[in-house]
């Protein structure tokens, strides 16, 4: 049985009757095929820069990888991927052929970013709108997923062309965690990120806070220095799951420069254990779906 016989999104064009008869619909027809061998789409967000929400993403994919699920992630921040030097990637490219492009795969993980269609790592990326749009959509319709358990969908800060693109493209069985730190200023902006949410109809599993204290690596002690407990409070005001507090620490900035993610580098610290606690909490809500 091919994955689109056994897809359940009733509005998939590819199940609808007749051919597609223009260029917008052969391009939509061929998107919902290749999603169609994608369960569950995670859109990892937040309406603020600088909370870590691709290490999260990176690593929280991970998570989900060792339990046992065929995971993919693709990094769509057009203007700053990040995804494949946190891999160790930068300078690869990916292989393709007339079924299309092929994610570069680390592990049990496949990955595709537009870093590695970028001739080098310092060239810019150069578009608006429309044309976001459409890498967007090329990256999910002419990747080469397979069948995945899990999609993850990195995103640029803000409620912007790339969130909303990749929302109005993925279909049903999408959804959200989204990702603050403690503070204020972050917060005000991560409940933008739930109000987009809302309006575009996109369930939330829930709530990320990272950098939620710093360990110290010499005495172990733990400091608030973002604060702590605000993702709590927002969670409580709006009704979202707070999923996990992700401790800082500092092993995390050097392994993300390293290209060696911190949950395969130090499996048992506490950051490692709060990200499969997310992935866990993922894995819950997408079966109960």
């Amino acid at each position: 049985m091919s994955s689109c016989d056994s897809c359940s999104d009733s509005s998939c064009s590819v199940k609808q009757p007749g051919q597609a008869n223009d260029q917008q619909s052969q391009m939509r027809q061929a998107l919902d095929r290749r999603m169609c061998g994608v369960k569950h789409k995670i859109v990892v967000m937040s309406g603020k820069g600088g909370v870590g929400k691709s290490t999260t993403a990176v690593n929280l994919a991970l998570a989900l990888a060792q339990q046992g699920n065929k995971v993919g992630l693709l990094d769509i921040d057009l203007h700053g991927p990040s995804i494949p030097k946190m891999f160790g990637l930068e300078g690869q490219h990916p292989n393709a052929d007339e079924n299309g492009i092929y994610p570069l795969e680390t592990g049990d993980l496949k990955v595709m970013s537009i870093g590695f269609l970028l001739e080098s790592t310092g060239d810019a990326t150069i578009m608006r709108g429309p044309m976001k749009h459409g890498a967007i959509q090329q990256l999910l319709s002419d990747v080469v997923w397979g069948e995945l358990d899990y999609l993850l969908l990195d995103c640029p800060p803000g409620t912007g062309d790339e969130p909303l693109s990749a929302v109005q493209l993925l279909g049903s069985r999408a959804a959200a965690v989204v990702v603050t730190t403690p503070q204020d200023v972050a917060l005000t902006d991560v409940e933008k990120s739930l109000s987009f949410c809302r309006e575009l109809k996109l369930p939330v599993v829930g709530l990320v806070e990272n950098m939620s204290g710093f360990i110290c690596p010499h005495c172990g002690g733990k400091s608030d220095i973002f604060k702590r407990g605000g993702a709590q409070k927002l969670a409580e005001k709006t009704g979202i799951k707070l999923l996990a507090e992700i401790p800082f620490e500092p092993l995390v900035v050097i392994g993300g420069d390293a290209g060696q993610p911190h949950l395969l580098a130090h499996p048992d610290s506490a950051n490692s254990e709060a990200l499969r606690t997310v992935a866990k909490a993922v894995c819950d809500y997408c079966a109960a779906d």
